[in-house]
C-alpha cells in the first residue's frame, strides 16, 4: 500500500464539474492500494499518519500531528501510483488491486483514520477526477506498508 501525504491548507475533488468534497487545513492523500495488500497495511499507515507530526508548532517547528490541529483528511484513491514503470515508456498497473476489492480497501482505510478521531472525506473511486490543492510548504511525505510493516 502506498500513500501520498500532501500537507495542505485546502483540497477539493471536482468531477463532472462538481465539487463533491474539500476540505481546509490537513493532508490530500493518494492512496495506491495493491495486491497483496492486507488490513495490517491498513492499520500501520492509518496509525502512522495520525501521529505523523508536520504541522509546525509555536516555535514554526514541524512538531505538530493531524490530531493536535484538528485538521481534516481528504482520501483520493489513485491506482497509478501503484505502475510499474521498469521497463519500457509506457506504465503497467498489473500491481494495482482489482477496483471491487481496492474500493472496500480504500472505505476501510478511511474509517481506520476516522476511528482515530480524524474527519475524513472521499474522492469518487473509479472516476476521474479534478484535484486541487494549496500545497503547504510544500511538504509532501511518502509511505508505503508491505505485510503491515513500514517500506519507506
Amino acid at each position: 500500500m502506498k500513500t501520498v501525504i500532501q500537507r495542505v491548507t485546502s483540497a477539493s475533488v471536482t468531477v463532472n464539474q462538481t465539487c463533491i468534497s474539500s476540505i481546509s487545513k490537513g493532508y490530500l492523500i493518494l492512496l495506491g492500494i495493491q495486491n497483496g495488500d492486507t488490513d495490517a497495511d491498513i492499520k500501520t499507515l492509518a496509525n502512522k499518519i495520525a501521529k505523523l507530526r508536520i504541522f509546525a508548532d509555536e516555535n514554526d517547528k514541524m512538531n505538530l500531528s493531524i490530531q493536535d490541529i484538528r485538521g481534516e483528511i481528504l482520501l483520493v484513491s489513485q491506482f497509478t501510483l501503484c505502475a510499474l514503470t521498469r521497463h519500457g515508456n509506457r506504465p503497467a498497473f498489473t500491481e494495482a488491486m482489482p477496483p471491487d476489492t481496492a474500493d472496500a480497501m480504500y472505505r476501510d482505510f478511511g474509517k481506520h483514520l476516522e476511528s482515530l478521531g480524524i474527519p475524513v472525506k472521499y474522492g469518487q473511486f473509479g472516476a476521474m477526477m479534478d484535484v486541487a490543492l494549496v500545497n503547504d510548504g510544500p511538504v509532501t511525505i511518502l509511505l508505503e506498508s508491505k505485510n503491515g510493516v513500514l517500506t519507506c
